[in-house]
C-alpha cells in the first residue's frame, strides 16, 4: 500500500503488479471485494479492446465501400484528388461524344415480367455496355430525365 503513494511514479505499482500482490495475499482464502473490482476491470477493459477492434473493422469496411463507390461515380484521377482532399479543378475536353440509349418496349417488358427478371435483363445489359465500355478509353455517366426523377 505504501508503494502507491509513492510520490515518483515510477516508483508505483502497476494495476498487474498490484494484483498480482493481491493474489499471493489471498492464497486459500476467499476472494475479496477488491480482488473482485479489479477481476472487473480487466474485464472491462478487455471488453472494450474487443469492441474497439470490432468498430475498428467496421469502420475500415465502410471506409473501402465509400472509396468503391466513389471510384465507381468519378474518373479514378478526381476520386483519387478527393480522397486525398485536394481540390480538384474543372477541365476542358475539345471532344466529347455522348450516347444516349433507350430500351425499346421497356415497359410492356417490365410489366409482362417477374421483378427479378427485370432485374436479370438490367444487369446482363449494363454489364455487356460496361465490359464494352472498359475495352475503350471512355468514363460513363448516367444523366437523369426529369421523369427519372419523381
Amino acid at each position: 500500500m505504501k508503494q502507491c503513494w509513492a510520490e515518483a511514479a515510477e516508483q508505483r505499482p502497476t494495476f498487474d503488479e498490484i494484483f498480482n500482490q493481491f493474489k499471493t495475499f489471498n492464497k486459500g482464502k476467499k476472494t475479496n471485494i477488491i480482488d473482485s473490482m479489479l477481476r472487473m476491470l480487466e474485464q472491462y477493459s478487455s471488453n472494450l479492446e474487443d469492441l474497439i477492434r470490432e468498430r475498428t473493422e467496421e469502420l475500415e469496411i465502410e471506409k473501402q465501400k465509400t472509396e468503391k463507390l466513389l471510384t465507381q461515380m468519378l474518373p479514378p484521377s478526381v476520386a483519387e484528388s478527393l480522397k486525398k482532399g485536394c481540390t480538384v479543378e474543372p477541365e476542358g475536353f475539345d471532344l466529347v461524344t455522348l450516347y444516349f440509349s433507350d430500351i425499346v418496349g421497356f415497359t410492356t417488358i417490365s410489366a409482362m415480367s417477374e421483378p427479378i427478371e427485370v432485374v436479370d435483363l438490367l444487369n446482363d445489359l449494363y454489364t455487356l455496355f460496361d465490359a464494352i465500355i472498359g475495352s475503350h478509353d471512355v468514363y460513363k455517366i448516367r444523366i437523369l430525365k426529369y421523369r427519372d426523377i419523381k
